[in-house]
């Protein structure tokens, strides 16, 4: 009888054995893998969870807010928020989410030497801070843990003007709470990468040189270094005047415009702006913008954002074509409003016959901003009563004439402060018309001894208040055609059209 030999047994034992071992030193590694990651419990001291976006609702709690002593918040405006925690595990401990987001090109950068909130221009003061920003529209309160005080503000052009800031809300800026007593910072439920930028639409908004002087032109300052990295978050938001200017807001940000002060998130940035930087009315001066900017590269944005074809005033190359005839625009008001044109149709007349392609416009009758612009953008000559319709002028092209019809009353000084000096930062020429007592209304309502027609500097001593009564609003105007023929022939000297190359 054979027996069965050991020795051939053996390596088979061998084998099995050292299966078994890899097969336990598999399950030790997975169970140290799955006790390192599982998010299931919770050891002391373990790294709070990293959470884009926290999914949870904020809910309004007074403890939320810190409020100093003295402060002059008006109850109504100032809602308390804080956000509901998360719980982990049986200890029920907050997990914070608090992103840290990256700074991206262009992100804000904060001069130490400065306040946080400085004056910028006469007529402008903007803060801006850099770290850990949470923002809460609703209260427009921003906190940034790198301050070490409260400030306030108003986030609109017009410091000077108590009735213009009547009409703006104030934000302020605060150190994040110590948690001592003050409650803790509201937790990030939105974040960006972006600069959140604060700005007001209350104030004079609305009547479009108020709108390019004291909001749109001063954004384009403080924004365009930004690279379009930069998230507007709009006060005293007015959603007819935003939908007429979208585009140029489209063409300063990548990011969303915001009604801020109905918004209920806690948004969270790298770095804020509040308030927009003044320089001149209706313009940019190179010397003070932070990357050298100038209005010209503000009207060549406006191209883009409306779709306006003509940079410069020069005609079509084809000898026959009809754009080699100049085209002029008589800006239209209604007579009710004063500072109307009586005779715009004999002007109308008169401007043609010196082969000027005449339209006439009211962009007060059209709620179509890019219509209006492509219209002016399509002119060569503009001519109007000193008046808010003058300021589509950011739409002519380089080397254009713009003829301002001053009324009569003194107001020159008006006149070149508000267009004037402007033109030439917008290359466009510059023509203007004073209206003289024979051509005014004003003479068909007072009588010819009146001060009103007699001392005009009389009227202005009483205050805008009255000047703008007197001269702007009960006023209208019918232009000599001799002398007004004369400033047309000087316009149409000015433009290219129709010279031999």
């Amino acid at each position: 009888m054979k027996t069965r030999s050991s020795a051939r047994g053996e390596p088979r034992r061998l084998g099995n054995m050292g299966l078994l071992a890899l097969m336990l030193c598999s399950l030790v590694a997975l169970s140290l893998i799955r006790a390192r990651f599982s998010p299931i419990g919770s050891t002391a001291g373990a790294e709070p969870v990293i959470k884009a976006e926290d999914p949870k609702p904020a809910v309004v709690s007074k403890e939320a807010v810190a409020t100093h002593a003295g402060d002059n918040d008006v109850p109504d405006e100032v809602a308390a928020v804080a956000v509901e925690e998360s719980k982990v595990g049986e200890d029920k401990q907050v997990e914070e989410v608090e992103p840290k987001p990256e700074h991206a090109a262009g992100a804000i950068v904060v001069d130490a030497s400065k306040p946080v909130c400085y004056e910028t221009s006469r007529r402008s003061d903007t803060c801006e801070a850099a770290g850990d920003v949470r923002l809460l529209g609703r209260s427009q309160t921003i906190y940034v843990d790198t301050l070490e005080q409260e400030w306030k503000t108003r986030p609109y052009c017009r410091k000077h003007d108590a009735y213009a800031l009547s009409h703006v809300k104030e934000w302020s800026l605060k150190p994040h709470p110590s948690g001592d007593g003050d409650g803790d910072a509201p937790r990030c439920t939105s974040n960006s990468s972006a600069t959140a930028f604060v700005l007001s639409t209350g104030g004079f908004t609305g009547n479009p040189f108020h709108d390019y002087t004291d909001v749109l032109i001063p954004a384009f300052i403080t924004a365009h270094h930004f690279a379009g990295e930069v998230q507007f978050l709009v006060s005293s938001y007015k959603s007819w005047w935003m939908s007429r200017y979208i585009q140029i807001f489209q063409q300063m940000s990548r990011h969303e415009v915001l009604d801020i002060d109905a918004d209920d998130e806690v948004r969270c940035y790298p770095g804020v702006v509040v308030g927009p930087t003044f320089h001149k009315e209706l313009g940019v001066d190179p010397s003070k913008a932070p990357d050298g900017v100038s209005t010209a590269d503000f009207r060549k944005m406006l191209r883009s954002a409306f779709g306006l074809e003509r940079a410069t005033a020069t005609p079509s190359g084809d000898r026959w074509d009809i754009r080699r005839r100049p085209r002029l625009l008589i800006i239209t008001r209604r007579a009710s409003r004063g500072r109307a044109f009586m005779n715009e149709r004999a002007m109308a007349d008169m401007a043609g016959s010196l082969g000027f392609d005449v339209r006439l416009g009211d962009p007060e009758m059209t709620s179509d901003t890019s219509k209006f612009a492509r219209l002016v953008n399509s002119c060569d000559v503009m001519v109007g009563v000193h008046g808010a319709g003058l300021t589509n002028m950011v739409f002519l092209p380089a080397g254009a004439v713009v003829v301002q019809v001053v009324p009569y009353g003194r107001l020159e000084w008006l006149a070149r402060n508000t267009f004037a000096e402007p033109s030439a930062g917008m290359e466009v020429h510059y023509l203007e018309y004073v209206v003289q007592l024979d051509e005014t209304t004003l003479s068909e309502q007072y009588p010819s001894d009146h001060p009103v027609l007699k001392d005009p500097m009389a009227i202005h001593k009483q205050g805008w208040d009255a000047l703008k009564t007197t001269y702007l609003d009960k006023q209208n105007v019918r232009p000599h055609l001799g002398r007004l023929k004369n400033t047309f022939l000087q316009a149409l000297k000015m433009l290219p059209h129709g010279r031999d190359d």
